[in-house]
């Protein structure tokens, strides 16, 4: 082997060794950027939440589901003193997702003080493979400070029906 050729070798095999420690730098670091963004992105939305929903005006929407046994939700709307304020069509993933226990955040919108009537209309299959649909009317009184509204779909066994529930609290 020439020396000329060996030196060739020495410096592809140097240059090849260089470069993936440096390469592995990268790699490190770009994780470590990854990560930054990410957690720089987390706390943008929070501060952009907060500026958008003060807590002081803020009301969030919730759904969940009982067990499920007598009704399969399939789209629900709600009205927030007769304006349509939310509506959502539902995957078979979400319906999992909801007899498993899981609460859904519908909506988070600002509210005056004083008194407002939320409408629910939901819309599924039922036991008996018809579709029904259910609504409900929630007149309730907003204070100052954040409120929170869940419509629960509870079954009941007795009329082996859903009945649609609201839980409001502050």
């Amino acid at each position: 082997m020439s020396l000329t050729l060996f030196r060739r070798l020495l410096c592809a095999a140097l240059l090849l060794c260089g470069g993936l420690a440096v390469a592995g730098e990268l790699s490190d670091d770009s994780a470590q950027f990854r990560r930054d963004v990410l957690d720089i992105n987390k706390r943008l939305l929070l501060m952009e939440e907060e500026l958008l929903f003060p807590a002081d005006t803020r009301v969030t929407l919730f759904l969940s589901l009982d067990v499920g046994r007598f009704f399969t939700p399939d789209a629900v709307t709600l009205k927030l003193d007769g304006n349509t304020l939310v509506s959502h069509l539902y995957t078979e993933r979400e319906i999992r997702a909801l007899k498993n226990g899981a609460v859904q955040r519908l909506h988070t919108t600002n509210l005056r003080n004083g008194e407002h009537e939320l409408t629910a209309f939901v819309t599924g299959i039922g036991a008996n493979g018809r579709e029904i649909r259910r609504a409900g009317t929630l007149n309730f009184d907003k204070a100052s400070g954040q409120h929170y509204i869940q419509l629960r779909l509870e079954d009941d066994a007795t009329a082996q029906q859903t009945n649609l529930v609201f839980r409001h609290w502050q």
